[in-house]
């Protein structure tokens, strides 16, 4: 697949070559499903919790005798039953985390990749630099049409760049080893640099 760079100013400054086996595979909603769920399910704080019987501040003391009260036998204030009692099998803090072979999360990038190659919203830029004016870039992003996108680049994300972006609305970026799955696909845009292309490839060959 043969694609168009351009620069952050429109300019064309020639093409590039993309493998058909990470940005030409035909999109399956199962596996980008897979790979998001466990993305979401590792990123779950998981602190829910609640006060049980034994956690409870109450007295330990039997509340009536057991006989002759012609109501049920009780012990402790704790018990569920009563208001303010502890409560019965609550959440309790835990990892919602689960296993994903590693093959198949490198299947599901390559799968999101090429899903916006796909849809047409796959964009080649030479780089990504910047002085660190936020102004300057957000008229550049304005003006390639770009109002949600999530800018992937190589090994490292220039520092210019980086705090020029940091306070546009809906502009992402990531260096190439952050890429993944979530963020990629809650985008509807998304850019690559061609040191970025360079670095997907050899992390996904």
């Amino acid at each position: 697949m043969k694609l168009d760079v351009i620069n952050l100013d429109g300019g064309k400054a020639g093409s590039v070559d993309l493998g058909d086996e990470i940005f030409g595979l035909e999109p399956r909603a199962d596996i980008l499903h897979r790979v998001v769920r466990w993305q979401r399910a590792k990123a779950q704080a998981g602190t829910h919790s609640t006060l049980g019987r034994s956690d409870v501040s109450y007295s330990t003391k039997k509340i009536y005798r057991q006989k002759g009260t012609g109501g049920a036998r009780h012990g402790s204030k704790k018990a569920p039953i009563f208001r303010h009692g502890g409560t019965y099998k609550g959440p309790v803090p835990r990892s919602h985390a689960h296993d994903l072979p590693k093959k198949f999360r490198a299947l599901g990038l390559k799968h999101a990749l090429s899903a916006k190659a796909k849809e047409g919203a796959l964009v080649i830029i030479e780089s990504a630099e910047s002085e660190g004016k936020t102004a300057a870039l957000a008229k550049q992003i304005k003006d390639l049409g770009w109002k949600r996108a999530l800018i992937i680049d190589g090994a490292s994300v220039n520092e210019g760049f980086a705090r020029a972006a940091a306070n546009i609305e809906g502009l992402d970026v990531l260096p190439s080893m952050g890429a993944n799955v979530y963020d990629i696909l809650k985008r509807d845009t998304l850019v690559i640099t061609k040191a970025g292309v360079e670095a997907l490839e050899a992390r996904l060959k």
